[in-house]
């Protein structure tokens, strides 16, 4: 899973800096402050959890640790973290806000799933 998760964690930050990017040129003047404040959001919690997938990735090649189950669910918050307000950004739809969540507790798990794994180091 060494692998599968450093590509993961690559292309999501590849994504967070070319989405950032597109939002603070392409989206300048098209979105209210508060749309592109979620906007921007959406692009910092995806680049963190990138990352996140990169340790994983890493840790994963260089440990005994399985954190397969940490990896994909940090991967789904992303998901539906990051793209639900990807989505809510340029449609306005408000309802999409309801799924945020759900992305936010996948991340939390995905951390505590990386803690568990550790402890049992």
């Amino acid at each position: 899973m060494m692998k599968t998760f450093l590509i993961i964690g690559a292309i999501n930050a590849m994504m967070a800096v070319a989405l950032g990017a597109f939002g603070a040129h392409g989206l300048e003047g098209k979105l209210s402050d508060k749309y592109m404040s979620i906007w921007e959001k959406a692009t910092t919690y995806q680049m963190y959890h990138a990352l996140g997938l990169l340790i994983i990735g890493v840790l994963s090649g260089t440990t005994k640790l399985d954190l397969n189950v940490a990896g994909w669910l940090m991967t789904f918050g992303i998901v539906f973290f990051s793209g639900s307000l990807y989505i809510l950004a340029v449609t306005q739809i408000k309802i999409l806000g309801a799924i945020t969540p759900i992305g936010g507790v996948l991340f939390i798990a995905s951390w505590v799933m990386l803690v568990i794994a550790a402890y049992r180091m």
